[in-house]
């Protein structure tokens, strides 16, 4: 049995923000958010998450019934936050892991690894730890050759010779919560921070032994915006390399980013400055760019997408999109569909082998199969106080430049005549006329001019 504690609590000064640490955002996802993701393979019967400044905000950004909150009201270190789960785990008797709320980057599989050395060995602690080329400024860990930890040192107390020791404490534990239990009463602050430590109890539940990653850019922490940046373009490598590796072409990965959120099939081609965000689904075939955004959208086989936006979108297989189109609000397009260039849609489903080709707004729509919208069409759906709908039937066309005042039916097989502003519903099978006869006068100007 397994319970994972999340370290939530702290400001994050360095962040100058007002907005908590662990809530910054790191590739669509908030920093808390990616460790608690890292957890999910353990299978924890319980996940605790400590929260502390703006503690209402944490708790109401990750809002899941399966989550358990745990307050530090006042932040005196990791000894004291995890002193804070006594209550919590009375009669506990497994085991409990410690993770960082701003350390985003760590892989399920070394928690599986950690986990597995921890209770493979029946020890009372196992330590994440790492090997860094400049440790400075990280307290040093000492193991003998069976990788059980001897000594830790913070680099403020170590002398030269201990400072020479790359193997560094990564902050990452997993205990035995009887054993840790029993210690954490009795820890002390006595350091130049008063604060209590969670590794001054580590060398005193007993066995203890060091576990080290393998990539020591899993360890990074987020203390500033640039650590953030650096992150980020860690997480990017990490998921270009995938996607190409699958694949996906990326024809020029360093401007193309792609949040680990994604799912694309083999086949697809990811054209450059191209960003791809949130919960997208692209299938195969499909090529998406150049300077494009999708975020939240769905789209199917060879779908192609040129200079345009797409955010909380279905678009089905063959359809084009663009150059300079945008789908928003929930927009659905059927197959083989044409949006071209210029033209917006919001919250309007399309059927298939439509055509919206250029200069159009479709907002709270419906057009059928084989629909031709002409060059300019818009659907007026707001009178100020309300949204209303368009509907638009099978094989019907719509001339340059008309306005449909909805809310408004159109039938099937109906044609509106270019210029018409369409206020009433009409038939199917009609032809429908709706402006002002045109009037010639000859010899109208001033013959004095």
């Amino acid at each position: 049995m397994v319970v994972v504690a999340i370290l939530a609590a702290g400001r994050g000064t360095r962040m100058k923000s007002s907005l908590p640490k662990v809530l910054h955002s790191l590739g669509g996802r908030s920093l808390v958010e990616r460790v608690l993701a890292s957890a999910e393979p353990l299978a924890p019967s319980r996940r605790i998450v400590i929260v502390g400044y703006q503690a209402q905000e944490v708790k109401a950004a990750l809002h899941s019934p399966e989550l358990e909150f745990v307050e530090q009201t006042v932040q005196l270190g990791t000894g004291h936050a995890i002193q804070q789960l006594l209550p919590h785990l009375e009669g506990y008797t497994g085991d409990l892991i410690v993770l960082n709320g701003d350390v985003p980057l760590l892989r399920s599989e070394t928690l599986e690894k950690l986990l597995h050395t921890h209770q493979t060995h029946q020890n009372a602690a196992t330590i994440l730890t790492a090997y860094l080329p400049n440790p400075k400024g990280y307290g040093r860990v000492f193991c003998n050759d069976q990788d059980f930890v001897q000594q830790i040192v913070e680099e403020k107390d170590c002398n030269p010779a201990q400072r020479q020791n790359q193997r560094i404490n990564a902050g990452i534990y997993c205990f035995r919560w009887q054993n840790l239990a029993q210690v954490l009463p009795h820890l002390e602050a006595n350091n130049a921070q008063k604060e209590y430590y969670l590794t001054d109890a580590v060398t005193q539940v007993g066995q203890v032994m060091a576990v080290d990653v393998e990539d020591e850019q899993e360890i990074l922490g987020i203390n500033d915006r640039l650590q953030l940046a650096t992150a980020y373009e860690i997480l990017q490598k990490r998921v270009k390399e995938k996607w190409l590796l699958a694949g996906v072409t990326l024809v020029d990965p360093n401007s193309i980013t792609i949040d680990d959120t994604v799912e694309l099939q083999p086949d697809v081609i990811i054209e450059p400055q191209t960003h791809l965000r949130g919960n997208t689904v692209i299938q195969t075939g499909s090529r998406i760019g150049p300077g494009s955004l999708i975020e939240n959208s769905q789209l199917g086989e060879n779908v192609t997408i040129h200079y345009s936006v797409v955010t909380d979108s279905v678009i089905q297989a063959g359809s084009k999109i663009g150059p300079y189109a945008h789908l928003r609000g929930h927009a659905q397009v059927g197959n083989n569909c044409r949006i071209g260039n210029f033209v917006e849609l919001k919250n309007t489903q399309i059927g298939d082998r439509t055509n919206v080709a250029h200069l159009s707004y479709l907002g709270d729509a419906t057009a059928g199969n084989q629909v031709n919208i002409g060059a300019g069409t818009i659907t007026a759906n707001y009178d100020g106080v309300k949204k209303h709908r368009t509907i638009i039937g099978d094989r019907s066309k719509t001339g340059s430049n008309s306005v449909l005042v909805a809310p408004i039916t159109l039938g099937n097989d109906v044609y509106v005549a270019a210029g018409s502003t369409v206020t009433e519903d009409v038939p199917d099978d009609c032809l429908v006329i709706a402006r002002s006869r045109q009037v010639v006068k000859p010899g109208w100007r001033n013959k004095s001019e």
